[in-house]
Parts: C-alpha cells; structure tokens; sequence
C-alpha cells in the first residue's frame, strides 16, 4: 500500500513539474549611461526572437559599474566606454580576455545655446560653468579632461572653479539642457537627445584616446547560454542598424584592427 502511494505522489509530483512554466532565463546587463536608449531597443529585438529571456540592465558611469562587479553586483555582460575599465576587471579575474570585443565607437563634442559661440577649446575660458563626467569614473569626462590639457586649458579651468563634475554623461548633458551650465561635454549621441541645447564644437578626434566602447562577458557570464547568445546578437545586422540610428559609429572592421 506504502509502495503505491509513493508511486501516486511520484506520478503527482512529474505532472506539477510538467504544468509548470518553463522558467525563464535572465541576461544581466552593467553597461555604460550613453549607451541607454541603442541598448534598450536592441534588448527589445532579442527579446522579439527570445521571449523566454529576460534582460535586466544596469547602466551608469562605466568605472562605477566595473567597481560594482568587484564587489558583488551580478553581472553577465560589461560594456565599458572606455577600455580602461574592461582591463581593469581582466585583471581582477571578472572577465574572460577572450571575449572581449569592439562594441561601437561615439565622438565627443561640446553642448550648449544656440547664443553661444565655440570655435576651439581655448574658449571655454569665456563660459561660466562647464559640464563634465567625473574623469575618475566617467570615461567621458577622462576624454574631455586629456583634451582640455592637449588645448592648455584644463588648469585654467579648475583654478577658476569653472568646472562642474557630473555623474556620468547624461547627467552632463541634463545640466546644459535645463540651462544650469554654459556649456558640457557629451558624447554625439547624447547630444542628438537635447530638447534646449545644441553642438556647439566637435572636439578634434587628435586631443584624445579614441572613444571605443569594449564589451566582455564576465565569468558568470560565459556560463550563461541566453548571456551568450546576447553579446552575439549585440554585432549582429539588426543591433548595429539600431546603433547606427542612435549615431554610433559601427566601423567594426577599423576596430579589429585597432584592437
């Protein structure tokens, strides 16, 4: 009698398990602020095609978001906007070196009013408030701060306390929309975004490291099908059109060979 009651519970137990939803697979995703929106709508393509994946982003400064990873925070995939920050996680074990890739590039360039006039870095000197990312954490800000030293401004600045530290690029350029600072360093496709401001000047590609975004899975990553599968689609046609309406610059073949 005991024999068959474990077998009825056993037959029970396999038709419950069977009823139940497959359970969904998760993606988790540490990627750098101005990658935002292009991100976002890629994930929503994938998900067209893998409706049982679930993405779960996290985007901000890319030194926040790898620092995050040393201590704990889940991630599968790190997409940094500057290679700094996807070497320092090689070298504390959090990434795979083999899956590190060119994700995209971007171009810096200086937002502000239509009534404000930028012909060179040189004046800046003329503004009241200049936005940037914190160059200790905001790989924008680290570009803007090697090119403002390229123009032998960058000192001027500081010591004239005309330099306002933001928490990554999109806080920048919140400050110049809403008016707070006479100009901020974005990235070209951040400022594409602006409602009340405008480029003012293209910073010239020669005053600083070229602005590449590198990705990597991380360890728990690379265990990960759906995470895999993921940081495929991110070169596949579909996500570099996406890219490429956002203003990226998708030159993957220039970037092979820079890499």
């Amino acid at each position: 009698m005991q024999s068959k009651l474990l077998t009825l519970l056993s037959l029970l137990s396999f038709c419950l398990l069977l009823s139940l939803p497959a359970r969904a697979e998760e993606v988790r995703l540490s990627v750098a602020a101005s990658l935002k929106d292009a991100v976002n709508e890629i994930a929503a393509a994938f998900r067209q095609a893998n409706p049982q994946v679930s993405i779960v982003p996290n985007f901000g400064s890319s030194g926040s978001l790898a620092k995050q990873i040393t201590q704990g925070a889940p991630a599968d995939l790190f997409i940094s906007a500057n290679p700094e920050w996807i070497d320092f996680l090689v070298k504390e074990g959090k990434v795979f070196p083999d899956t590190v890739r060119i994700f995209t590039y971007n171009i810096l360039v200086i937002v502000g009013p239509k009534t404000t006039r930028i012909t060179s870095l040189a004046d800046l000197k003329n503004l009241e408030r200049v936005a940037l990312g914190s160059p200790k954490s905001v790989p924008a800000g680290q570009y803007a701060e090697q090119a403002m030293r390229a123009a032998g401004v960058y000192e001027e600045l500081v010591a004239a306390n005309k330099l306002v530290m933001a928490k990554d690029v999109r806080e920048a350029l919140l400050y110049a929309d809403r008016g707070e600072v006479d100009g901020a360093f974005v990235y070209r496709t951040d400022a594409l975004l602006a409602k009340n401001t405008e480029i003012l000047y293209s910073v010239p590609a020669g005053m600083h490291d070229r602005v590449s975004y590198l990705l990597a899975l991380t360890k728990e990553g690379a265990l990960n099908a759906a995470a895999r599968d993921f940081s495929a689609f991110l070169g596949s046609p579909a996500a570099v059109h996406i890219l490429e309406r956002y203003g990226f610059d998708t030159d993957m073949d220039r970037g092979k060979a820079e890499k």
